[in-house]
C-alpha cells in the first residue's frame, strides 16, 4: 500500500509541478523556474517520508567547501537526484538526453542550466559537457554529477567515466564524493518501495591539481568504499566487496533487512 500511495504521489506531484515550471519558464532568468523546481523536490522528499516511510539522514555537511564546488555521487537510486538536491539552493546538474524525448521536460531542464549529455557519451558528449558545465561554473554553481553514468543495484559498480575528470581540471573545482545506501529502501526505478532510514554522506573534498588516473582511482575508492560501509550499517551485515554484483535475489534480502533494521 505504501508503494502505491507513493507512486500516485510521485505522479502527480511531477505532472503538476512541470506543468507549473514550464509556466513559470516564460519568465525571464531562471529565477521563477528554480522556485518551483525546489518546490517539488522538497514535496517529493517529504512524500518518501511520510508515505514510502524512507527517511534520508544526511551526514557530512560540514565537510562541503565554500564557493563552487562538484558533487559526484553515486546512483543507486531515482530518489537520489531528490535526496541531493534538497540540501543545495542552486544546483546545476548533469543528466542525459533521454529526458530530453518529452518536450515540457526538455523546457524545464534548458530554463534551468542542466547540463544535458548524450547517454551514449563519445566526444559529442564531452563537447557538450563541457560547453555547458563551463556556463554553470561562470555564474558560481555547485554541479552535481554521476560519474558511472548508470543506476547501479546495491553492490553493482559501473567503469567511472573520464567526464568528471575533465570538469575537475578544467574549472580548478574540487570534487566532493558522495556516498548513499538510498538503492536499499528504493531500488532503482522500482515500484516497491521499503520503509527504513537511508543514509546519504557527503566526503571529505578531493583536492585540485590530481592527474587523471590518481583522481579517477580516488574518487572511485572514496564512494565505493564508503557505500559498501552504508550498506553494511543499514543491513548489519560484513563490508563486502563494494564491486561484486548482487544477484536481484541478494538484493531483495539485503533490502528487507535492511527495513527491519530500521
Amino acid at each position: 500500500m505504501r508503494s502505491l500511495l507513493f507512486a500516485v504521489a510521485y505522479w502527480t506531484l511531477s505532472i503538476a509541478y512541470t506543468l507549473a515550471a514550464v509556466i513559470a519558464a516564460l519568465a525571464p532568468g531562471r529565477g521563477a523556474t528554480g522556485w518551483i523546481i525546489r518546490r517539488y523536490v522538497r514535496r517529493m522528499v517529504q512524500a518518501m517520508r511520510l508515505l514510502a516511510g524512507i527517511r534520508i539522514q544526511y551526514r557530512g555537511e560540514d565537510r562541503l567547501p565554500a564557493g563552487a564546488f562538484i558533487l559526484a555521487a553515486k546512483h543507486q537510486s531515482w530518489g537520489d537526484g531528490f535526496s541531493v538536491y534538497d540540501r543545495f539552493q542552486d544546483l546545476a546538474f548533469v543528466t542525459g538526453d533521454h529526458l530530453e524525448k518529452f518536450p515540457l521536460l526538455s523546457t524545464v531542464l534548458t530554463k534551468l542550466g542542466a547540463i544535458v549529455v548524450n547517454n551514449c557519451g563519445g566526444s559529442k558528449a564531452r563537447e557538450a559537457l563541457k560547453t555547458r558545465a563551463a556556463d554553470a561554473h561562470a555564474q558560481g554553481r555547485r554541479i552535481l554529477i554521476y560519474p558511472e553514468g548508470n543506476l547501479a543495484r546495491v553492490g553493482e559498480k559501473f567503469r567511472y567515466r573520464s567526464g568528471v575528470w575533465h570538469m575537475y581540471r578544467d574549472f580548478d573545482m574540487p570534487v566532493v564524493p558522495v556516498a548513499t545506501n538510498l538503492g536499499l529502501f528504493w531500488p532503482g526505478e522500482a515500484f516497491r518501495k521499503h520503509p527504513g532510514t537511508a543514509t546519504l554522506e557527503f566526503l571529505d573534498p578531493i583536492p585540485t591539481g590530481l592527474a587523471k588516473d590518481e583522481f579517477l582511482a580516488r574518487l572511485e575508492a572514496a564512494v565505493e568504499g564508503k557505500t559498501a560501509e552504508l550498506v553494511a550499517e543499514a543491513t548489519g551485515q560484513p563490508v563486502t566487496d563494494a564491486v561484486r554484483v548482487l544477484a536481484p535475489d541478494e538484493a531483495r534480502r539485503a533490502a528487507a533487512m535492511a527495513s527491519s533494521a530500521s
